[in-house]
């Protein structure tokens, strides 16, 4: 007998979305290949599905599938072998008397508040700074697979920092972080720190940071995690052994 999930992984279609401006690269379209039903996407096969490049997005599921580039290249730190860098450790202990706290999915005021300052400090006409609560929960808050809500707090009580993450077979989904934008000492490095010592502690060897863009600012800093894998032509593997 099948077991549940290779059946709901049998019964997925895949489909690619018409070409839309990209994100990260200007003067780009992009396109995404899209896996569909969502209702059929549960923890186990969403799990199977990072393994080959997809991520998700509320509840959408997808991958690159662009026309004429691969600038998106799926990356995850190896957890076991990482190793932090000088500027790394500064930043970890920097941080170290910030309070986190692991919790469901769920709205708060507070947590919205953050994350409209965050997206008009740091992405300020992407659009993104506009959105609505509605935006917000069907971004962040809206998951069918196992996701947690990390929230990191000053000695004060103050808020400065919340991720999102979803808990994998291998290892941990990075799926978004906001942070005060006006806070010093590199947050939303601290924040990788952090997920990479949840891995740790949680027996995961991988923790998946979705897409490395090399000629994106925003999205070239999790090379520095090292060492890392990148996935291409279906293989994942250090960047020296492809």
């Amino acid at each position: 007998m099948s077991h549940p999930t290779e059946l709901s992984f049998k019964t997925l279609q895949f489909y690619a979305t018409a070409p839309y401006p990209c994100s990260y690269l200007p003067d780009r379209e992009a396109r995404s290949q899209v896996a569909a039903p969502s209702h059929l996407i549960d923890s186990a096969t969403y799990s199977s599905l990072v393994e080959q490049g997809f991520r998700r997005s509320g509840l959408f599921t997808y991958r690159p599938h662009c026309d004429a580039c691969r600038a998106c290249i799926s990356i995850r730190v190896d957890t076991r072998r990482f190793q932090p860098n000088r500027t790394q450790r500064k930043v970890w202990n920097r941080h170290q008397d910030l309070q986190s706290r692991i919790l469901p999915l769920h709205w708060e005021a507070e947590h919205f508040g953050l994350y409209q300052r965050y997206q008009a400090g740091r992405h300020p006409g992407a659009g993104m700074d506009e959105d609505s609560q509605a935006q917000y929960t069907q971004f962040l808050l809206t998951s069918r697979v196992d996701s947690r809500l990390v929230e990191f707090r000053a000695p004060t009580g103050q808020l400065l920092m919340v991720s999102m993450i979803d808990i994998l077979a291998s290892g941990l989904s990075s799926v978004y972080t906001f942070f005060d934008p006006d806070a010093a000492g590199s947050l939303g490095t601290y924040g990788v720190l952090w997920q990479i010592e949840q891995c740790k502690s949680m027996g995961l060897p991988w923790l998946y940071l979705g897409y490395w863009i090399d000629q994106s600012r925003k999205m070239a800093y999790k090379s520095q995690f090292k060492p890392y894998q990148i996935l291409q032509h279906a293989v994942w593997a250090e960047p020296a052994q492809l």
